[in-house]
C-alpha cells in the first residue's frame, strides 16, 4: 500500500474528476497451494565428450525451465552452461514424470536435478580417484576437469567417461519427495481511470509484491509474474468468448478475440518480501500463477471502485469498453428516471 501510494488516492480521484475521468483503486491478497505432495525424479549423466545431460519428466511451457535446472547442474560441477543438456518430457528418455503444473517443476524437479547432480559429482569424483591415483575427498571438479587438489594432476570429464567400468558409473538419480504443499503469498494494486463517454479502461498504475521463498532466477521470475499479471489484465478487461443463440463461436481466431498488447499494459512495479518455505527442502514456494491470480481481482476491484461514484454496483468481466459504457447509461437512466 505504500509502494502504491494508497493514503493519496482520494487526491489522485478529485483530480481525475476534474478531468472528466472516473478513478479507481483495487487491491487483491491471495495465498496459493502449489507444488503439491509428491516427487519429481531427475536423473544426470556423463556424456562420453564430457557434457552432462539432465533429464526430468517436466516440461517447459515457455518458463525457463532449463536455465533454472542447469543452474543447479552448474552448481553442483562447477560446469560451464554450455557443457549442460536439459531433456525435459521425452517419455522415451525419462521412466517416469508428471508433467509441468502446479508450480510444481522447480520446488519439485529443481531439488532432485541438485540432487542428481551432487551424486553424480561424487561418481565423478570416485573416477577420478581410481584414474589419479588419490582419495576422492582431495578430488575438486571444475570447467569439466577433475584435479587433485593443489597439483597439477588432472583428468578431463571426457576422459573419465572413456575409463568407466560400467555405463551405471556415470550415471545418477535424484528425487525429492514433498509432503506438503507450499504457500506463495502476495498482494497486487492497480489503479484505474475511466472515460466515461467511451466505457474506456486505462490502468495508470499497478503495484506487486509477493513472498515467493527462495527465488533461483530473478529474472525469469520476473518475467513470469509480469506475463501472468498481463493474461489476468486480459481475463478482466478483453478476453471474451462470444456465441451466437445457435451455439456458433464467433471469437474463434485472434482476429476476433482480443488479447493483451504491448500498449494495454502498464509498467509493473514489482518487489518480492520473500520467505523460506518451511516445507520445500530449498525453502522454493512456486511462482506459475501467481500473476493471474492476483491480477484479475485486482483489476475488477479498481473498476469497480471507479464506478460505484457514477452509480454503479456490479459488473462482470471482461470490463471491455462497451460493456463500462452501457453500465454507466444504464445508471445515469436509472438516476433520470
Amino acid at each position: 500500500m505504500r509502494r502504491a501510494g494508497w493514503e493519496g488516492f482520494e487526491t489522485r480521484r478529485a483530480a481525475a474528476a476534474g478531468e472528466g475521468k472516473l478513478r479507481g483503486i483495487g487491491m487483491a491478497t491471495y495465498v496459493e497451494a502449489c507444488a503439491f505432495p509428491g516427487s519429481e525424479p531427475a536423473y544426470a549423466e556423463l556424456q562420453s565428450d564430457g557434457r552432462v545431460s539432465v533429464k526430468i519428466g517436466t516440461q517447459t511451457n515457455g518458463q525457463g525451465h532449463a536455465t533454472a535446472y542447469a543452474q543447479f547442474v552448474a552448481e553442483a560441477l562447477k560446469l560451464d552452461y554450455d557443457m549442460i543438456d536439459v531433456r525435459q518430457g521425452d517419455t522415451d528418455e525419462t521412466p517416469t514424470g508428471g508433467g509441468t503444473g502446479g508450480s510444481r517443476s522447480i520446488p519439485l524437479g529443481a531439488v532432485s536435478v541438485r540432487r542428481a547432480s551432487q551424486a553424480l559429482a561424487e561418481k565423478i569424483r570416485k573416477l577420478a580417484s581410481d584414474e589419479l591415483e588419490a582419495a576422492a575427498a582431495d578430488i575438486e571438479i571444475e570447467g569439466g576437469f577433475a584435479r587433485v587438489a593443489g597439483t597439477d594432476r588432472a583428468i578431463d570429464f571426457a576422459a573419465l567417461a572413456a575409463a568407466a567400468k560400467s555405463p551405471d558409473d556415470l550415471k545418477a538419480m535424484g528425487e525429492f519427495k514433498q509432503d506438503e504443499c507450499t504457500y506463495p503469498n502476495g498482494t497486487h494494486i492497480c489503479e484505474v481511470e475511466i472515460d466515461e463517454e467511451t466505457g474506456a479502461v486505462e490502468i495508470i498504475a499497478y503495484t506487486i509484491v509477493d513472498d515467493f521463498g527462495v527465488t533461483v532466477n530473478p529474472m525469469l521470475l520476473a518475467g513470469q509474474i509480469h506475463g501472468g499479471v498481463a493474461q489476468g489484465l486480459g481475463q478482466a478487461l478483453m478476453e471474451d468468448t462470444v456465441y451466437t443463440p445457435d451455439g456458433q463461436l464467433v471469437s474463434a481466431s485472434f482476429m476476433d478475440y482480443a488479447m493483451p498488447r504491448a500498449w494495454d499494459l502498464p509498467m509493473f512495479d514489482f518487489k518480492t518480501r520473500n520467505v523460506p518455505s518451511t516445507t520445500n527442502a530449498l525453502g522454493i514456494k512456486g511462482a506459475g500463477e501467481a500473476g493471474t491470480i492476483g491480477a484479475a481481482p485486482a483489476v475488477m476491484n479498481a473498476v469497480a471502485d471507479a464506478l460505484k461514484p457514477a452509480g454503479v454496483d456490479h459488473i462482470d468481466m471482461p470490463a471491455t469498453p462497451v460493456r463500462v459504457w452501457s453500465a454507466l447509461a444504464a445508471a445515469k437512466a436509472a438516476t433520470a428516471a
